[in-house]
C-alpha cells in the first residue's frame, strides 16, 4: 500500500499499516552491517486534511506494542496527523525479528537498596554483566548500534522516506532522547517537536545527577503529604504523612538503632523485622503519583501496627522473561563512572545531608543501573578534510542509503545523508562571538560529527525567531526524570520552550489513557503541534492525574 512517500505500508491489525527500514548498524560505517527497524502508521483519521505524518516515540519497550495495548493515550493526535511510531534499536513489533530478547532478565535495583553491603554490591554487578552479556550475545553486531546517537541517524532516515523536509516528531520518556539527539545532530532539519520526561545530559557528572534525583524524591514526599491531607479519604487525611514516616523510621532498625524494633512483616513476606531500608524503599516505589492511594493506606495499616503492604511495596522482583535492551541502551547513552562499593558509601552519605528522609536512597537505584555492565568502544575520530569541505561523507564515499519497504515487499530506495546537518555545524571563526554558542567535542550534551577532532570547538546556530522549535513538557512529580536536570537539559537545546505541568511521568499518554482530553497540557501540546503556537514563557498547567477523589 504506497501514499506517495516512498513507504509501502501493509495492514498489520488494530488499524495500524507496518513498514520496516533498513539502516546500517553504524551509520559512521555506512557500508558495513545492516539491521531492522520496526515501523508503523496510525492513518489520519480524515486523509483528506491531514497536515502531514508525526514521527512518535513512547519510550516504552516497544512504542509499537505499547501503542496495541493502549491506544488512546494518543489516538487523538490522529484528529490531525499520520501518526507514524518508530522503534528504538532492539525494540520491535510483535513477533518481529528487530525485538531483541535478551536470555537474561535485568536484576531489581531494590537488591542493593534492600540489602546494605559489599557483599550484595558485587553479587548484582555479576548478575547485571550476565544480563548485558545474553544481550549482546542475542543482538550480534547489532548490539553496537543501540545508543541515541544511531537512532537519530534512524529518524533522518525515516523523515526522508517520508518525504519531509524537516521532522515533526513526540517524543516521551526515552524517546524524548531520541529527539534531543536529533536536534542536536540536525537542527536545521527540527520541525515542530515536542519532548516529555527528558532526563539530564550525559556530561553532567554523576554526583550533581545523584543529588537532583535525591532532592526530587524529597519533593514528591512533600507533596505527596499535601495531596493526602487534602483528599477526602485518604487514611492519613487526619495525620502528617510525613510526621508518620518519621516515627516509623524512628522505630526501625538502622545501623544508627540496631536495636529499633518496628515489627514483622507477615506470613509471605519474608521473615524478620521491617529494617529502615525497606521503609525507605517502600516509600520512593509509592511516591509514583499513581500510586499514592496504595502507599496511603500501607502508611496507615504500618502506624496501626500491619506491615504487611509496606513490605509487600519493598519486595524485590524478578523482571518477566526474555528480557529487553532498555537498560544497555540507557547505559550506552548516559553510563556514569561507577565508583566503588565503599567510595559509594562517601557519596551516599552527601545524599543524607541533602535528602535525610528517603530521597537519599535513589542513588543506589541510579548507580544500579549501569553496575557491571561494559562501556561500548568509543567511536573512532574521522580526519575532518572531506565533509568538512563539503565533498562527500565522513567516510569519504558518497551519501549512503536507507531502504524502507514493508515486510516481504520490494519498495523504493531513498537516499539520505550519512552524516548529519553538515550546513549546520561549522568550527569557530573570528566574529562568532554572540550570535552562536560555541561548544567544544566532548562537551556535555552535544553530539558533534563523527569527524570532530577531541578539543576543537565549534557553533551550533541558536535558533533564529519564526523558526521551528522545541517544546519541552517537564512534569514537578516526575520520578525518573527530576525536574531541575530537565529544566537543565532543556537550557542545553537552542530555542526550547519549557511547558511545566504538576504530574509525573508519562503525563501526556496517562491523560489520554483517564480520557482528560480537554487537560492543559495535552491543549498546549496540540496548539504547538498542529498550529505552531508556543505556550507562553513560564506556563505551568496544573495536575490533571492527581486531582480525583482517593481510591
Amino acid at each position: 500500500m504506497g501514499d506517495g512517500s516512498g513507504v509501502v505500508w501493509r495492514d498489520c491489525g488494530d488499524g495500524l499499516q507496518c513498514a520496516k527500514l533498513s539502516v546500517p548498524v553504524d551509520w559512521a560505517a555506512p557500508r558495513g552491517p545492516r539491521t531492522e527497524v520496526d515501523v508503523a502508521r496510525m492513518p489520519a483519521r480524515d486523509p483528506a486534511r491531514s497536515l502531514g505524518p508525526l514521527v512518535v516515540n513512547i519510550g516504552e519497550d516497544s512504542t509499537v506494542q505499547g501503542v496495541r495495548a493502549r491506544p488512546d493515550t494518543v489516538s487523538e493526535l490522529a484528529r490531525w496527523f499520520d501518526v507514524v511510531f518508530v522503534e528504538g534499536r532492539g525494540f520491535g513489533d510483535r513477533g518481529s525479528a528487530a525485538m531483541v530478547r535478551c536470555s537474561v532478565p535485568p536484576p531489581d535495583p531494590r537488591r542493593i537498596q534492600l540489602v546494605p553491603g559489599p557483599a550484595a554490591w558485587r553479587a548484582y554487578a555479576r548478575d547485571n554483566a550476565a544480563y548485558d552479556r545474553s544481550c549482546r550475545v542475542a543482538a550480534g553486531p547489532a548490539y553496537a548500534g543501540f545508543t541515541s546517537w544511531q537512532v537519530a541517524h534512524d529518524l533522518d532516515a525515516l523523515r526522508a522516506a517520508l518525504g519531509q523536509d524537516r521532522l515533526r516528531y513526540f517524543g516521551n520518556a526515552y524517546g524524548a532522547v531520541y529527539g534531543r539527539a536529533y536536534a542536536e545532530l540536525f537542527p536545521r532539519r527540527v520541525g515542530r517537536m515536542y519532548l516529555e520526561g527528558l532526563p539530564d545530559h550525559p556530561g553532567t557528572g554523576l554526583g550533581r545527577r545523584l543529588i537532583a534525583h535525591a532532592r526530587a524524591a524529597e519533593r514528591r514526599l512533600s507533596a505527596f503529604g499535601d495531596w493526602c491531607a487534602n483528599q477526602p479519604g485518604c487514611p492519613l487525611a487526619d495525620d502528617d504523612a510525613v510526621a508518620v514516616l518519621d516515627a516509623l523510621l524512628e522505630r526501625a532498625p538502622s545501623a544508627a538503632n540496631p536495636s529499633g524494633r518496628l515489627g514483622q512483616a507477615g506470613p509471605g513476606q519474608g521473615r524478620g523485622v521491617v529494617s529502615g531500608y525497606q521503609v525507605v524503599a517502600a516509600v520512593l516505589a509509592g511516591l509514583t503519583p499513581q500510586r499514592w492511594p496504595e502507599l496511603a493506606r500501607a502508611l496507615a495499616a504500618a502506624e496501626a501496627g500491619d506491615l504487611r503492604a509496606l513490605a509487600a511495596m519493598a519486595s524485590v522482583s524478578r523482571a518477566a522473561e526474555p528480557g529487553t535492551v532498555a537498560r544497555s541502551t540507557w547505559c550506552h547513552d548516559f553510563m556514569p563512572v561507577v565508583p566503588g562499593y565503599r567510595r559509594f558509601l562517601a557519596m551516599e552519605s552527601r545524599l543524607r545531608a541533602v535528602a535525610p528522609r528517603v530521597g537519599w536512597l535513589t542513588g543506589r537505584h541510579e548507580l544500579a543501573r549501569c553496575l557491571g555492565l561494559r562501556p561500548l568502544p568509543p567511536r573512532p575520530a574521522t580526519p575532518a578534510t572531506a565533509m568538512d569541505e563539503g565533498q562527500g561523507s565522513a567516510t569519504g564515499r558518497e551519501d549512503t542509503t536507507a531502504r524502507m519497504t514493508a515486510p516481504g515487499i520490494g519498495g523504493p530506495t531513498v537516499r539520505v545523508p550519512a552524516g548529519g546537518d553538515r550546513s549546520a555545524v561549522r568550527r569557530v571563526t573570528p566574529g562568532d562571538e554572540g550570535s552562536v554558542m560555541p561548544v567544544t567535542s566532548g562537551d556535555e550534551g552535544f553530539a558533534l560529527p563523527v569527524w570532530a577532532a577531541e578539543g576543537e570547538r565549534f557553533v551550533v546556530p541558536v535558533v533564529a525567531a519564526g523558526r521551528s522549535s522545541v517544546l519541552v513538557g517537564i512534569g514537578m512529580l516526575d520520578a525518573g526524570n527530576p525536574p531541575a536536570a530537565a529544566a537543565r537539559a532543556a537550557r542545553r537545546i537552542p530555542g526550547a520552550r519549557v511547558l511545566w505541568h504538576g504530574d509525573g511521568q508519562d503525563a501526556y499518554l496517562l491523560q489520554g489513557a483517564g480520557k482528560l482530553r480537554a487537560a492543559c497540557l495535552r491543549a498546549r501540546v496540540h496548539g504547538y503541534l498542529v498550529n505552531g503556537v508556543l505556550p507562553r514563557p513560564r506556563t505551568l498547567c496544573p495536575g490533571e492525574l492527581t486531582a480525583g477523589r482517593f481510591h
